[in-house]
């Protein structure tokens, strides 16, 4: 078991440029200390410099430690049904507080739109997004909220921290 009866832990998956890290960044901001961001692009590529395979540690690791800290935890990333499933499966079965699940649902018209506006988008060509566009890959057993394009973003962060009850905990002063 990790966590405690009060941790909160929210899962955002999608597909690239569907606004996770944005998600995951204002919630941070509108939260405050004690929220940790676990994010699977900076955790994997930089931190441990991972391949991305089924079982391996980058998520589910940090999650875990954060949450025994006594951190509620955001894990954001694209996070495929197929490779991380039984990781995300098995995170959400030993975490003693509630848990969210939250799909951002954004068509690849939209995607390749997004991703002109990002830093990287000279390094990560049409035909690489298209490889990796997975439409709707919903974990299983309907345990994610589906968040469309055309949730603005203030108004997808205001569902999270209602849904998730973090907008009426306090910030931790760490």
């Amino acid at each position: 078991m990790v966590g405690t009866e009060e941790t909160r832990l929210v899962v955002l998956r999608g597909n690239s440029a569907s606004g996770k890290s944005s998600v995951a960044a204002g919630l941070r901001e509108r939260f405050g200390r004690g929220l940790a961001v676990v994010g699977q692009d900076n955790l994997r590529r930089i931190v441990l410099r991972e391949r991305d395979r089924p079982g391996a540690a980058n998520i589910g690791l940090t999650a875990r430690y954060a949450l025994d800290a006594g951190f509620h935890v955001v894990v954001e990333g694209i996070l495929c049904a197929d490779r991380y499933g039984d990781m995300l499966t098995g995170l959400r079965a030993d975490h003693r507080g509630p848990t969210h699940g939250y799909y951002l649902d954004v068509p690849f018209g939209e995607t390749l739109t997004r991703h002109a506006t990002k830093p990287i988008a000279d390094d990560v060509s049409e035909t690489q997004l298209r490889d990796w566009y997975r439409a709707r890959d919903l974990l299983p057993g309907g345990i994610e909220t589906v968040i469309g394009a055309g949730s603005a973003l203030h108004e997808t962060v205001d569902r999270i921290m209602l849904d998730t009850g973090l907008a009426h905990l306090p910030a931790v002063d760490r």
